[in-house]
């Protein structure tokens, strides 16, 4: 579904991301680490679209192999732009994951939001605006709003950063009953339970190293 050629990325001179190629097909659960500053989150921002790479392409395809300009994609950034003095409620939040969904109707939207705001376990704070949340509960409120169009892509960064471990081990249930139908590009430092459940794993320091096991003893091996 989506096709990374030949991609590098420069900034200042400095080449980021080399010579990259990478697919992400139907039902992938790919899981991506690597050190700090090794081009992570612009690899992740430029399978969205998000930047466009120094030199190579990216490439989406619906169902049927043909190419197309958007995917219905669900991204969690790791590091939220949102202003936590800006009035905005965790409904409010959440719901922005549907702006330009279409053929929902106004009922099916608010429908949709009261089902998310109960799968991210924020029912007690869905009327809260998000400078009376927590770090935690505002990460739960942004995968929320990343999952409520339920994307045939869901490209998640750190998504486990701020959640206790209850909401870790909820968040690891989720993922999992979502990839039969969802292909998963995630990336996180936290590797012992999202090795099992991948399919691939990817280490990324500037180029791409894929292992052929996603299992978590391979992955130290890897890693080494």
């Amino acid at each position: 579904m989506i096709t990374l050629d030949d991609v590098t990325m420069e900034w200042e001179g400095k080449k980021v991301l080399s010579d990259i190629n990478l697919s992400v097909g139907s039902h992938d659960f790919i899981a991506i680490t690597g050190p700090n500053g090794g081009g992570k989150t612009t690899l992740l921002r430029i399978m969205l679209k998000l930047l466009n790479p120094t030199s190579g392409t990216v490439t989406y395809r619906d169902n049927d192999g043909d190419e197309v300009k958007r995917l219905p994609i669900g991204y969690l950034p790791q590091k939220n732009s949102i202003d936590s003095k800006f009035p905005l409620t965790v409904s409010d939040v959440i719901s922005t994951g549907l702006l330009g969904a279409a053929g929902l109707s106004k009922a099916d939207k608010k429908e949709r939001v009261e089902e998310t705001i109960d799968l991210v376990q924020l029912r007690t704070h869905a009327s809260h605006t998000i400078g009376e949340l927590s770090g935690g509960q505002l990460q739960r409120a942004l995968l929320g709003r990343a999952l409520i169009s339920r994307p045939r892509v869901l490209v998640l960064d750190e998504p486990l950063s701020y959640l206790d471990k209850h909401f870790e081990h909820e968040t690891y249930r989720l993922l999992e009953s979502l990839a039969p139908t969802t292909s998963i590009v995630l990336v996180s430092h936290e590797m012992s339970t999202i090795a099992e459940m991948a399919t691939r794993h990817l280490i990324v320091n500037h180029t791409i190293h894929e292992c052929t096991s996603a299992h978590h003893h391979f992955i130290m091996t890897c890693d080494q």
